[in-house]
């Protein structure tokens, strides 16, 4: 099980914030949670007790029908047919961001989930996705942007939802041939482009991105570049507020200074490199033995 705050990750994806505002009817804390559909019995029980959801929780179900409905496009029969993943998402104090942990998930990661998640117009959240076994996690998405409408009443466009699992499945693709870390970045820095760019034409768009990836020694293929071209260019049709875009940016990056300066971090550091200076004192040691010994 992976716990990351993947504000930190993907700090420039508060892409939708704004498009899709919170229900005054979700109240921090709040939690509803998403089952497959066809999880067993025996599963079903098990994922609730895992999540420690609570009796007051509310309970939705997902449907592999409803799964192919925004990754049919884009996966095809990848989908699998059996709807399993399972999801919990907890309102967060205003501001707080967008964490997220996951068990079992194998191709989506903490910061896709965020990136896809914001671009649909979902904020402020503690999420958790998992399924009984490892699964890709590309259906999960569904889940949890069905849980935050069902939780706030926020009405979320069709075309956010295909945006947002576009984003999520192609990022994912992406970061099988460029690492998922510079998958994510990669996308995260074509967002805070726009937001501070004039960015006019598709010209303007592929020139971005082609920079962006110099700068991360990414090397993109003409496909992947080309798709890239089209997601954002379906972004910027989404009537989309850069400029507050771009202030919740400066807001999640002002975060990750405060995480990495945190007594608890600076703890983890300071141990690990203990730990390492230990490591290489226990080696040389070891191979000054050695050599004394043959000597």
């Amino acid at each position: 099980m992976r716990r990351w705050k993947v504000m930190i990750l993907s700090a420039a994806a508060a892409v939708m914030a704004a498009a899709a505002p919170m229900s005054s009817s979700a109240a921090e804390g709040d939690v509803i949670v998403t089952l497959g559909e066809d999880l067993s019995e025996q599963q079903r029980s098990s994922i609730l007790k895992e999540m420690q959801a609570g009796e007051n929780a509310e309970i939705i179900t997902v449907s592999n029908e409803e799964e192919r409905q925004y990754l049919g496009e884009y996966l095809g029969d990848e989908i699998g047919t059996n709807a399993l993943s399972s999801s919990k998402i907890t309102i967060a104090p205003d501001g707080e961001g967008i964490t997220v942990n996951t068990n079992n998930i194998t191709k989506v990661s903490e910061g896709m989930y965020a990136n896809a998640l914001i671009t649909a117009g979902v904020q402020d959240a503690e999420v958790y996705v998992t399924a009984p076994m490892a699964v890709s996690g590309t259906a999960g998405l569904t889940g949890l942007i069905k849980a935050y409408e069902t939780q706030t009443g926020a009405e979320i466009s069709e075309e956010q939802k295909q945006v947002a699992n576009e984003e999520m499945v192609k990022t994912s693709e992406l970061g099988e041939s460029i690492g998922t870390e510079q998958a994510t970045e990669l996308i995260t820095r074509i967002k805070e482009g726009i937001s501070n760019q004039n960015i006019e034409t598709e010209e303007d768009l592929r020139n971005l991105i082609e920079q962006i990836a110099g700068d991360l020694g990414v090397s993109l293929t003409e496909e992947e570049m080309n798709g890239l071209v089209s997601l954002f260019e379906r972004m910027q049709n989404l009537n989309i507020d850069w400029s507050q875009v771009q202030s919740q940016i400066s807001d999640i990056r002002n975060n990750l200074d405060e995480f990495l300066n945190s007594e608890e971090t600076q703890s983890f550091i300071s141990s690990f490199l203990d730990f390492i200076n230990q490591l290489i004192d226990s080696l040389s040691g070891w191979f000054g033995g050695n050599e004394e010994n043959t000597a």
